[in-house]
C-alpha cells in the first residue's frame, strides 16, 4: 500500500442504480418479510416514496466494501460505526466515500459516508489496519 496522508480520499464505490430485483432476492435471503423492500405501491401508500426501500444491511455492506478495498482486503477493517440518515430507494445512484482523518502507527482512522442521489444516507467512522 502506498504511503497515506491525512486528508487522502478513498476511491468512491458507486452503484449507478440500486437494483429492485436484487432487493427482492435479499428480502428472501434475509427472511425479511417487510414489503417496503419489494412493493412500490405500498411504499407510495405509506408516503415514503415511489420505489422500494433498499435494506439497511446492504447499504452498510457497500460502505464496508469501499473501506475494505481501501484497506487492502476484508481483514483490514477493524471497526466501523455509522448512523443511518435516510432511506435508499430502488433506481437511485448510491455512492460511498471517505477520507483519512488520522493515522496512528498502522491504523488509519477514516470518516466515511454514503449518499443516494446526492442525499446523505450513512455517516460514520471506520478504522483500518494498514498492511
Amino acid at each position: 500500500m502506498p504511503t497515506l496522508e491525512v486528508g487522502q480520499q478513498l476511491e468512491p464505490l458507486v452503484v449507478e442504480s440500486i437494483d429492485v430485483e436484487k432487493m427482492k432476492t435479499m428480502a428472501a435471503i434475509l427472511q425479511d418479510p417487510n414489503p417496503i423492500h419489494y412493493d412500490a405501491d405500498l411504499v407510495r401508500e405509506l408516503g415514503m416514496g415511489d420505489a422500494p426501500v433498499n435494506q439497511g444491511p446492504i447499504n452498510l455492506a457497500l460502505l464496508m466494501e469501499a473501506v475494505c478495498r481501501f484497506g487492502g482486503g476484508p481483514d483490514s477493517l477493524k471497526r466501523i460505526r455509522v448512523r443511518f440518515l435516510g432511506n435508499v430507494f430502488g433506481g437511485e445512484r448510491y455512492e460511498c466515500t471517505g477520507k483519512v482523518v488520522a493515522i496512528d502507527g498502522d491504523i488509519a482512522e477514516l470518516e466515511v459516508g454514503a449518499t443516494a442521489n446526492g442525499r446523505p444516507v450513512l455517516a460514520g467512522t471506520a478504522s483500518v489496519k494498514l498492511g
